[in-house]
Order: structure tokens, then sequence, then C-alpha cells
């Protein structure tokens, strides 16, 4: 063979693909060993971009640092790298010789591996002494002046590092993240703090540090521009903004105010940025770019119980209707599809208008015109409510609402056909610490109150007051606090409630206005109204003035997208003016879960432990969200 031959031969074979399997070898700390991993090319490339062997005899030189960054990433500044080549034994076949990744022949060699043939390469890193944090300095940039602090005491809370610690190169980072927005905080909007020099001292294993700190001068807020605005009222945000010209320049300030214009519901994206340089009086000019939203919006609705039966229609909404960020909602529904608590099909259609800010800050305008017809074996019922009512908010948890409504009704129960006209005055009051913001999303520890008072008036053969009392309390506890699981993964869930009815005797209260229990709001395995007295021989409530019921349930999440729940509830319904009387239902089920982006969808089948005469002997629950 010539030596041309020979010379294109060898190149030929330099232009095939080698395929090989990297292995690389534990340093037996997890989070170490994930790093590795994920920084290594060879692992990462060797199925899904196959290389020459020159290229491959390259790739293995490169992965020495990628390993050795990653090692002191986690504060190992002495470590190791051995990277090992040679044959992959096949079936039988004793393993050849292996060679050095720096070997100068590794090239040669990687030649003369057969076509076909896998090669091996095992990495192994040994970590050495871990480097621990010593000096601690911050030094003034040039532009504000000389000088230095040395922080070298056991606490460096300015940066939030400890001397001593071991030096992991994302705390040192985070370190000097930290400062900067600490300075930034402290109004010095142009605070900057540089990456770190860093001096390695391997005598005593310790990494010393250098911050070199930028202040410049402390800034005020200065002039605000709204851009992007088109149907909505620029005078309506600016009159919501919670920060003004003049004001300390304070990140989290300003963060909070982009925050609260994103939480109105008109817009997809509210951003907003500095925009140098600093104006007269060191002040810092600043924009918010808004995005609108859409404008209209359809949604469909659907739900089904064993007891309620099937209920669905549609729902129209306009956001932002008069240009400050009012929202109208109008829907229709079909009910009773079915169901072992109903007589047949029925209706619930109605308007809310939504208006933010009304009056006051935090304070909302909700109105409501609704028309209803039911007919449940409790009572018939067709009636007409207007609501109009202020939702405001106090702090973060507190809300309290309050306002009046009327309904013009007319309810046939037991063959009595009565119309009524009845007046009322809603007072409620919320507390929320689940720090959940979408009421769908399960919460996962806190508690959530509300309390409500509802003064009434029957203007019907005289006129009768009554008022409606009722509380209702729940709360969460992850069992992640006693090491058993994942954060957010096993859940303990209990709920209560009590409610009262006084100034009146049950008959002469409205039957809709009478406490009931039974269904997925109180007590499950019972139909709704189906817990609490009844007419004789014939399964129609009668309601009552007292109504308690509890509930405990264990919810588990499994794999990503699924989920599990165990329940009980008990309650009962009298008819005295004092709660815990009457004959106590107790209902026990269990449920699947399917969590999507919106909420979990959620499937439950729970029985009567202890079932009335004409009671069902099971209920099935479809709908979205956690029962409570």
């Amino acid at each position: 063979m010539s030596v041309l031959s020979v010379w294109m031969t060898v190149a030929a074979r330099g232009a095939d693909p080698q395929a090989y399997v990297t292995t690389i070898r534990a340093t037996g700390e997890g989070d170490l060993d994930a790093a590795i991993s994920s920084s290594s090319d060879l692992l990462a490339l060797q199925k899904t971009q196959a290389v020459s062997p020159f290229a491959l005899a390259g790739r293995i030189r490169n992965e020495y640092d990628r390993i050795r960054t990653a090692l002191e990433s986690f504060g190992y500044y002495a470590p190791i790298v051995r990277i090992e080549v040679g044959m992959r034994p096949g079936k039988g076949a004793p393993a050849g010789p292996m060679f050095d990744g720096r070997d100068p022949r590794l090239p040669e060699w990687l030649l003369s591996v057969p076509k076909g043939q896998n090669v091996q390469i095992i990495v192994t890193p040994t970590r050495g002494e871990m480097f621990r944090l010593g000096r601690l300095t911050l030094q003034r940039a040039p532009q504000d002046g000389p000088g230095e602090v040395v922080l070298n005491t056991p606490e460096a809370t300015a940066l939030g590092l400890r001397v001593g610690q071991p030096a992991v190169a994302s705390d040192v980072l985070a370190a000097a993240t930290h400062l900067q927005a600490e300075l930034k905080e402290e109004g010095y909007a142009l605070g900057a703090v540089a990456p770190p020099k860093a001096w390695l001292r391997p005598e005593t294993h310790t990494l010393d540090l250098v911050f070199i700190v930028r202040r410049g001068p402390v800034v005020d807020i200065g002039a605000i521009t709204l851009t992007g605005l088109k149907r909505v009222h620029p005078s309506y945000i600016a009159r919501r903004l919670t920060i003004r010209p003049g004001m300390l320049y304070q990140p989290s300030r300003i963060e909070a105010a982009r925050q609260d214009l994103a939480s109105l519901g008109v817009f997809s994206d509210v951003q907003v940025r500095d925009v140098p340089p600093l104006t007269a009086g060191d002040s810092m000019p600043l924009d918010f770019g808004f995005t609108e939203g859409k404008r209209r919006m359809v949604e469909v609705q659907g739900g089904y119980s064993t007891d309620l039966g099937g209920r669905g229609g549609v729902s129209w909404t306009h956001n932002n209707i008069f240009g400050n960020a009012e929202k109208l909602r109008l829907t229709a529904l079909v009910t009773g599809l079915g169901g072992s608590a109903q007589q047949g099909l029925g209706y619930d259609v109605y308007a809310d208008l939504m208006k933010p800010d009304f009056g006051s800050r935090n304070q909302n305008l909700s109105v409501r015109v609704e028309g209803i017809r039911q007919l449940l074996y409790s009572y018939r019922q067709t009636a007409l409510l207007v609501r109009a009512g202020l939702v405001r908010r106090l702090g973060r948890r507190w809300t309290v609402s309050y306002g009046g409504q009327a309904e013009q009704e007319q309810i046939d129960q037991m063959g009595r056909t009565n119309d009524y006209t009845i007046v009322s005055i809603p007072l409620a009051a919320t507390y929320d610490g689940t720090g959940v913001s979408n009421p769908i999303d399960p919460a996962t520890h806190g508690v959530r109150l509300a309390l409500s008072a509802t003064p009434s008036a029957s203007l019907v053969n005289g006129t009768s007051f009554f008022t409606i009392l009722q509380a209702n309390a729940s709360t969460y506890f992850d069992l992640t606090h006693l090491g058993l699981s994942r954060p957010g993964r096993s859940v303990l869930a209990f709920r209560g409630i009590i409610g009262n009815v006084q100034g009146a005797s049950t008959f002469d209260i409205p039957p809709d206005q009478r406490l009931y229990a039974g269904g997925s709001a109180t007590v499950r395995g019972f139909r709704y109204q189906g817990v609490g007295p009844q007419f004789p021989d014939s399964k129609y409530a009668i309601g009552g003035t007292s109504m308690d019921a509890g509930s405990f349930e264990f919810r588990q999440r499994l794999f990503r997208s699924f989920g599990a729940a165990l329940f009980a509830d008990a309650g009962q319904v009298g008819t005295s003016s004092r709660p815990f009387e009457g004959t106590l239902r107790v209902g026990a089920g269990a449920g699947v879960r399917y969590y999507t982006p919106i909420g979990p969808v959620r499937v439950d089948v729970a029985v009567p432990l202890n079932r009335p005469a004409r009671g069902d002997t099971w209920e099935l629950y479809i709908g979205l969200g956690e029962t409570f």
C-alpha cells in the first residue's frame, strides 16, 4: 500500500464518528454529583452529537476544566480529576489498556479503534479538602473615594455570609447580589457590587474575598410615565399608583406598585423600568409599560353530583367596560339535570358588575341582579334578587363586606305556595392566612376564617325579623413538618362550620332562609339538604335554625399530576336557637384529583355511615378545586 493510500485511510477514519460511553464515578455527595453530571459535555453529548476521534480527544481535554469548575463551585478548590480512556470490553473480551485523557498519544490511539467499537471513558473526580471563607472585605469603588471595611467578625450580615462557612460559589455570588439589593433598597439606585475578587489560601484552605462597592447618590423617584394604555384611562392608573415622585427610590416599593396594577385583571403584562439619567435633585424617572389583556371573554361552566345533578352554562365577561377596570359578567346556567335532591330543571341567570376603588382605594362596589328557579325536593323556588355591596380589603389577609339585598320570591313547599319579600343587610368578614392567591389552588398551610351576620326582614303576613349567623373555619397542615413527606405532597385539612338563626322559629322563616346540611359544602355522603328534620313519611327537608358540621381530609399528591384524598364529614341540623342539637349524621369517602394549570379536577365518592330513611346510599361529586 502506498504512503498516499495510508494517509487517505487515516484521513477517512478520522472523519468517522467515534461512539463512546461515559461513566462518572460518584464523590459521595449527592448534590455535587448532580452538578458534575450536568456540567459534563462527555455525558450530555455522547448520544446526540457524535464526533470524530480527533474531536473526541479535544472534548476529553476540555472535560477537565468543566469537572473542576463544578467541584470548585461547591468549595473544593484543590480537587483531582482523572479521566481514563480505553476500549470498552465486549462479551467475554477483556478490557484493553487505559489511556490518560491528557496523554498525547490518545488521538492516535482513538484513530486505531476499529469502526463500530465503543470507547469507554471513566471520569473520577476527587474532592480534596473543603475550602472555607476567610477574610471578607468591602472596598469602595474609586468614584466613592478610598476606604475599605474588613468584615472579620463571625457574622458578615451585610453580605449574608459567615466567616468559616464553606466557600460555595453560588453563596458568594448571591452575597454580591444581596448586597446590591440592600444598597438599592436604601435609595442608592445606581449602587452596584462587582463580582468579588478571590484569593485562595492553600495553606489554611480558606478563600479571601474582596467586594468592590459603588454606592452613588441617594435617589428619589422622579417623573412617572405611563405607556401602552389604550382603553384604560391614565387618570385612573395615576390615582391607583402607590408611589409618587419625591419618594425614596426603593425597588421593593416600586415592585409592589407594579404587582398592584397587575392585579387589576385588565392587563396581560405590566413592566416598570428606570429611565436614566438622573434628573435635577438626584431623581430617577420611571416608566410603567402596560399590555392590555382581552376585553371580552366567554367561559363554559359545568359540574355534576348525584344529589344536585348536572349544571352547565356559559358566562360572558367584559373587562374594563367603562375604562376604569370595571368588570361586567353575564352568566346563564341550567340546573337540576337529574339528581336525587331535584324534581326538575331549573335555571340561574345573573349579571354582576364590579367597580374597583369605589369611594376609596381597596374598596370595590359589587352589584348583582339574579333570577333563580330551582325545583328541590325541599321546596320549589322562583326568585328575583337584587344586591349591592362594598367589599373592602384590610391588609393582606382580612376582607370585610357590607351592603343590602332585596328578594322577591315564590316558594311551594308540601303543596302550599307562598310569596315572600325579603330585605336583608349582609355583613361579612374573611381571613386568609394560607398564602394562596388563587382560591382554586389547594392550600397546604395556614388558616381560613369566614364570619357572616345577615339581619333580615320577611314582609309577608306581617313582618318577621331574624338574623342568620354563620362561621366557617378551615386549617391545613403539611406533613413535611413531621419529616414524613416532601413539601406540599401530603396535607391534612380540617373544616368546621356553625350556623344559627336568631329572632324567629323555623316556620316563621322562609324555607330558603333556613339552615340545611348535606352535600359537598357540609356533609358528603348525604344528598343536598338531606341532613336534618324531614316532613313525616317523605324525603322533604324542613330545615332548621341551627347547624354545625365538621370535616377531615387527607390529601396526597401522586406522581406529577395526580392525587388522592380520604375524608370524613359529620353534621347536624336542629330547630332550636342553640347549636349542636339534632341527629348527628356521618359520611366518609375517597376521591381522586387531576391537577391542571387552572386547578385540580376533583372526583369524590362518599357513603353515609348512618343513613336516614329514604336517604341515598352513596353520592358522587365532580368539580373544579378542593371542597375547602
